[in-house]
């Protein structure tokens, strides 16, 4: 079944983020992912998580400088040894919070230089990153991000990430996953599911908000279209059962009384389980 993780740089935004912890815990969360942790202590998050009972499931590599408008290094040729900088002090606080993830973000394209450049020096980056995380047995994740949240992000199309993925695949054994938000597919692409279909042997890790408000994914300025995130859910667990889903939304008020979705949402996927466990199973 589908695990989800609450995104503690969007929700519970109204405390100092280590109370959002115990937060996300009493909300009944059993994972939570964030953009960075590197403003604290590994020991400090390792007792938060530990204190409540949580996993740490994801978080992103040092994008830069973020304050200055940078949003990832990996296709920025010059920056390599940035990057591998980057990635190792990503991989260190991995290690200390047992985490199994990470994200790389692939920056704004740099002006001045052609795409060629821009593709191979973020092939050979996303590659040697894969590598260095799968020594460590954490899986390197790329996202696509869509241009109207981040004019001029490099990877904004979830077709140019699978094909970059399956490039790296079929000459080393260490790939990236696909890092799957339903929000910037809805964004980039309008429908979700055929993506989630075609993307699925490539996807490992999921996230949701609403398009196109970025709020609660039944809030009522979400626009799915035709489709439904219930709906989207059970395809992405029927395509790739028990992988997490990351709550990367912002509240439309405090965070949870807005957790209604959240029950609709395990309920469909809990039934969904349940139909297709084999005879004699019992649901855990």
């Amino acid at each position: 079944m589908l695990n989800f993780a609450a995104n503690l740089s969007m929700l519970f935004g109204d405390m100092p983020f280590l109370s959002r912890f115990s937060a996300a815990a009493a909300a009944g969360f059993s994972g939570v992912e964030f953009l960075f942790p590197y403003d604290w202590r590994a020991e400090v998050l390792r007792a938060a998580l530990g204190d409540n009972d949580l996993r740490q499931v994801l978080f992103n590599l040092p994008p830069g400088d973020w304050d200055a408008g940078e949003r990832g290094l990996a296709c920025h040729p010059g920056r390599e040894l940035e990057f591998r900088d980057g990635l190792a002090r990503a991989l260190a606080y991995a290690k200390a919070l047992k985490t199994p993830r990470l994200h790389a973000m692939a920056g704004l394209k740099p002006e001045g230089l052609g795409a060629d450049e821009l593709l191979e020096t973020y092939r050979a980056n996303i590659a040697f990153a894969a590598r260095r995380c799968a020594d460590q047995e954490v899986c390197l994740l790329i996202e696509p991000i869509n241009p109207h949240d981040m004019p001029g992000y490099f990877l904004d199309d979830f077709g140019m990430a699978a094909a970059l993925i399956e490039a790296i695949a079929s000459r080393q054994s260490a790939a990236p996953k696909l890092q799957f938000d339903l929000y910037h597919c809805a964004r980039i692409h309008g429908a979700v599911a055929p993506w989630i279909e075609r993307t699925a042997h490539l996807i490992g890790h999921y996230q949701i908000a609403a398009p196109i408000s970025r709020q609660e994914p039944d809030g009522p300025a979400a626009d799915w279209g035709d489709e439904s995130y219930l709906d989207l859910l059970a395809a992405a667990q029927a395509a790739t059962p028990n992988l997490w889903v990351g709550c990367e939304y912002r509240p439309a008020g405090e965070t949870r009384a807005g957790l209604g979705w959240l029950a609709q949402a395990r309920a469909r996927l809990q039934a969904q389980r349940s139909t297709h466990l084999p005879t004699g199973e019992l649901p855990v």
